[in-house]
Order: structure tokens, then C-alpha cells, then sequence
């Protein structure tokens, strides 16, 4: 089971930016691997561990943040299609392969 976190952080002000700051770091903490800039996500054993993290998540809100939490099974993750322009290919293609690599356990 995947938890993928997608979200949208206010950053007008340097507190929103503080705060922006502040959340994608505590889902680093929880263990979160950054996907893309607002996409972060982490294998979980099961549902219900998957939810205890979506609970974690929450507590991390931040005032008039949009925060959305996806549970993928481990056989739809698998169906992903990564694409790569190619000025990214070589540098993004590389770091892929090690995070497939290292998610073998």
C-alpha cells in the first residue's frame, strides 16, 4: 500500500512560507519521499497503517492548506509510467532506478 500526500500550501506571506517549510519537513520526518514539489509519498505495510499516516498528515495542516491523501495498492503503483524530457532523462532516470532499487525489501 502507497500513501501519496498531493497538496496546495499558501506561500504569500514569509509565515505561509514558514509554515509551507515546516510541512513538507515533518513529512520528511514521517518518513514521506518527495515525488514532485507538492507530491510526497511512502509505502505503508496495510490500510490501516496507511491511515494512521493520513492522521499523522493531518496534524501537520497548516491554516488554509489543501492537502489531498491517495492510498494506491502496491499492483496499481507498479502500473506507473514515468516520463522524462530530455534534459531530466539522464539525471531523473538514474534516481529512479535507485528508489526501485531500494524499495525491494
Amino acid at each position: 500500500m502507497w500513501v501519496v500526500v498531493m497538496f496546495d500550501l499558501p506561500v504569500s506571506t514569509k509565515m505561509e512560507m514558514r509554515r509551507a517549510t515546516l510541512f513538507r519537513n515533518s513529512l520528511l520526518e514521517l518518513g514521506f519521499s518527495r515525488k514532485q514539489f507538492s507530491v510526497y509519498m511512502r509505502h505503508a505495510a496495510n490500510l490501516e497503517n496507511a491511515k494512521q499516516l493520513a492522521q499523522k498528515v493531518k496534524k501537520c495542516l497548516v491554516p488554509n492548506g489543501y492537502v489531498s491523501v491517495l492510498y494506491i495498492t502496491d499492483r496499481q503503483y507498479g502500473m506507473t509510467e514515468n516520463f522524462f524530457g530530455p534534459a531530466k532523462a539522464k539525471n531523473e532516470g538514474a534516481e529512479l532506478a535507485t528508489h526501485q532499487q531500494l524499495m525491494l525489501f
